[in-house]
């Protein structure tokens, strides 16, 4: 268990890298769109300090997954990372909401006059080092199994198209060509709200027990080709933080010792930590049912 504890740990720093990037480049996009008189840059560099929030709680999410096991929670605390991507989805999906309205507002009261050009390359950069920041957390999510890092990732991803969205609209400004910002805020805000669904659908999904399929599948052939192992009476899988957790019942001889079942049993767990790399497996053996 000690190597899942480790992958938390380094999940906490992309954490604090969209944290410190949050910092940083809401306080420059802020700057320059009073400097550039930039209403797109500064409703930008706000939207940023409502993501430090997002970032915040999965921080406090993967802190909180840390906490060994307890009386009132044997199996850890791997679930507050889960809830901390269902609060990140909440916060992406206002983000979203609040860039369709801003959207339909220009839409219908027109635009003011037109930003400096130079608020347009802030955000052009902003959105650059954003990306780099997301790529650079979906990389180590994927590698430690963080749905909560995963979903930071997917957040910095928003705001990267969000600040592109802004440059768009203000180079269209420059060109005499409003209606792009409106249509570039739109296609951003849509994209932000389809990101959002997807992670509160995901969180909400592992928090009920859900399990795919597919993958419930691949653990049942794994067990049924363990020697010894005559038959499945029943598997199940739910996903706990970054790990699973499974428990089958099995079917052996009706002959065999307590320890040859045992021995069984240590077989199955041994198999699905080397192949599926599943460190909790509670199996129940039955015996064959004899023939009349």
């Amino acid at each position: 268990m000690d190597h899942i504890y480790e992958d938390i740990r380094k999940g906490e720093r992309g954490a604090w890298i969209s944290i410190a990037a949050y910092l940083i480049l809401s306080a420059g996009k802020l700057v320059g769109g009073y400097f550039f008189a930039s209403s797109a840059l500064l409703a930008d560099g706000f939207n940023n300090l409502t993501d430090i929030v997002a970032s915040a709680a999965v921080l406090i999410g993967l802190r909180i997954s840390q906490k060994p096991p307890d009386s009132d929670h044997p199996y850890g605390h791997f679930r507050a990372e889960t809830v901390a991507s269902l609060i990140a989805s909440f916060i992406m999906g206002m983000v979203g909401i609040q860039v369709l309205v801003e959207a339909a507002k220009s839409l219908f009261m027109g635009k003011e006059a037109s930003p400096d050009l130079w608020s347009a390359g802030v955000a052009a950069v902003c959105a650059v080092c954003m990306l780099f920041v997301y790529l650079y957390n979906r990389k180590l999510a994927k590698e430690i199994k963080s749905q909560a890092l995963m979903a930071a990732a997917k957040d910095n991803l928003s705001d990267a198209l969000v600040s592109i969205g802004a440059a768009v609209g203000i180079v269209g400004a420059q060109f005499g060509l409003p209606w792009l910002d409106v249509v570039a805020a739109f296609a951003v805000g849509l994209l932000i709200c389809k990101t959002a669904w997807d992670i509160f659908r995901d969180s909400t999904y592992r928090l009920t027990d859900g399990f795919d399929q597919e993958e419930l599948r691949d653990l049942r052939g794994t067990i049924a080709k363990t020697p010894g192992v005559e038959g499945i009476n029943d598997v199940k899988a739910r996903v706990h933080g970054n790990h699973v957790l499974v428990d089958v019942v099995i079917v052996v001889d009706p002959t065999l010792s307590l320890i040859e079942g045992h021995a069984i049993s240590d077989k199955i767990e041994e198999r699905m930590k080397k192949i599926h790399n599943i460190m909790n497996v509670h199996v129940h053996v039955e015996p064959r049912e004899k023939s009349l």
